[in-house]
């Protein structure tokens, strides 16, 4: 093993990490999953610094990181909501916008030219805020209750970043290939 492989085995590892996350929640295990999904999110930094750090990117890395993300969020917030934890219709918004932005992407690439997108801003806030609302829901599951109103702002932070970035996502790339088309 080389060390320039370090962050794709981290994200490899991050996807093994889903199942016990998803299976100590439908347990009731809440602080386990707690853990196990904050080792998943300081993997995603982890490997993310290193790979920026060391330059030790590469196009595999660059597709199976967001996948890794992906994984890990929608599988906890579909069991949270399973458990009656977190709203469905947020879980719905969430996802519609993680398949309007795949859909784009792969009309993009098939139609225009090939895709090389990097995470906006505002997405990566949505990515925090939705990580944040996931732990906050664990953490008052396993550890203690945190105030309704925390959880509701957290609940509609997901939401107005959801939209948001799923609107800057449209917006730049429906832009970029009308320009693209027009030459």
């Amino acid at each position: 093993m080389r060390l320039s492989q370090l962050p794709n085995i981290i994200t490899v590892i991050r996807f093994l990490l889903v199942p016990p996350v998803v299976l100590f929640l439908l347990d009731g295990r809440y602080g386990a999953a707690l853990i196990i999904f904050a080792t998943a999110g300081f993997s995603d930094a982890l490997d993310g610094y290193l790979a920026k750090h060391y330059q030790w990117t590469s196009r595999l890395g660059a597709l199976l990181d967001p996948l890794a993300d992906k994984l890990l969020l929608v599988s906890a917030f579909l069991t949270l909501s399973w458990l009656d934890q977190i709203p469905p219709w947020l879980v719905a918004v969430v996802i519609l916008r993680d398949l309007v932005i795949v859909t784009g992407a792969i009309v993009y690439n098939l139609r225009i030219e090939h895709l090389e997108a990097a995470p906006s801003v505002i997405s990566k806030l949505n990515t925090f805020t939705q990580l944040l609302l996931v732990m906050a829901v664990m953490f008052t599951q396993a550890v203690a209750a945190l105030p309704v109103l925390w959880m509701d702002v957290l609940i509609y932070c997901v939401l107005l970043t959801t939209f948001w970035s799923g609107l800057d996502y449209v917006w730049t790339w429906g832009r970029r290939a009308w320009f693209r088309r027009e030459r």
